[in-house]
């Protein structure tokens, strides 16, 4: 039982690696990417940073049991199931739409964990966070600790805060991916007021800024340094993707052997070559990639479209 952050599973350490392509040698551009994908076996990434103040929350308050929602090949879903593991908490993952048998490889991941699999229906579950549904939710499975849908909550910005060490604050861009947004508002609300900061969100939308700037101020967070936020890098929304993602993402891996998700890391290194191409960086850019994991998300995406996303 972790009861306290310095009982939390001790993250590896975060190396640095960087990437060596021609682009970055003709525009005269450093980056580095910072591999979070590698802090821990299962729970790795953002979702480390995001769930590690929650689960320790919901100890602290006698919680035995977590309930939190997601869809049926979310990141979300994998590391909420590790996270309760790893704490020996029982765990309901709500499951937007039906639980099919076969189980794909995240629900079969996340069931084998421990998670108690609850589908519910897509319109139940657009309204998950209405009361009525909830006292449904406890009628059936008694009390519980509720972690939000993407695990964003004000621990989880908290937590992602401590993503970026003191040497991270000497690039003068970090990249993330954004999908609820509560990664990319630690990294901010923590960098330094000269760095700037780059969104690359995997939804599909302009409702995006909109909701990142709502939670800002919901979190009451005034960012000291630039930020933009990228939506042209989607491939037609959430979990889509076409024939280019998938030749960016098996190049970027073939040159540097940094695997990729498809969801979120894989359209941010897609949008990080195309500003390139556009020099957006000026010469003598520093970048600084975060990767923010998500790689089991490979493994549905070979079940779900029956081919191998790294073929060689």
């Amino acid at each position: 039982m972790f009861k306290s952050l310095s009982m939390f599973p001790a993250a590896a350490q975060t190396p640095l690696q960087q990437v060596v392509l021609p682009i970055l040698e003709t525009k005269k551009v450093e980056w580095y990417v910072k591999r979070l994908d590698l802090i821990h076996p299962l729970l790795s990434g953002n979702k480390y940073y995001k769930l590690k103040h929650t689960i320790v929350h919901a100890q602290n308050k006698g919680a035995k049991r977590l309930l939190t929602f997601g869809g049926a090949f979310s990141n979300h879903i994998y590391a909420a199931a590790a996270a309760a593991h790893l704490a020996g908490l029982e765990i309901v993952g709500c499951i937007r739409g039906e639980v099919d048998e076969p189980l794909n490889p995240t629900l079969r991941a996340a069931s084998e964990m421990g998670m108690a699999l609850f589908p519910m229906a897509r319109s139940t579950y657009r309204q998950k966070s209405t009361s009525w549904v909830l006292e449904m939710l406890r009628e059936r499975f008694g009390d519980f600790y509720l972690i939000p849908e993407g695990g964003t909550n004000g621990l989880a910005i908290l937590g992602c805060q401590e993503i970026l060490s003191d040497s991270d604050r000497t690039f003068d861009t970090v990249c993330a991916s954004i999908g609820t947004g509560g990664t990319l508002a630690g990294i901010l609300a923590a960098a330094a007021p000269k760095q700037r900061v780059l969104g690359f969100s995997s939804l599909k939308g302009q409702f995006v800024l909109k909701d990142f700037e709502a939670l800002l101020l919901e979190h009451q967070l005034e960012p000291l340094g630039q930020w933009e936020i990228f939506t042209d890098y989607h491939c037609g929304g959430y979990a889509k993707h076409n024939a280019t993602l998938l030749k960016v993402m098996r190049d970027f891996n073939r040159a540097t052997g940094i695997p990729l998700d498809p969801i979120y890391t894989g359209k941010m290194v897609m949008g990080i070559l195309d500003l390139l191409e556009k020099d957006y960086f000026p010469p003598g850019s520093r970048i600084l990639m975060i990767h923010s994991g998500g790689l089991q998300g490979i493994a549905g995406f070979e079940w779900r479209w029956n081919q191998r996303l790294y073929p060689d």
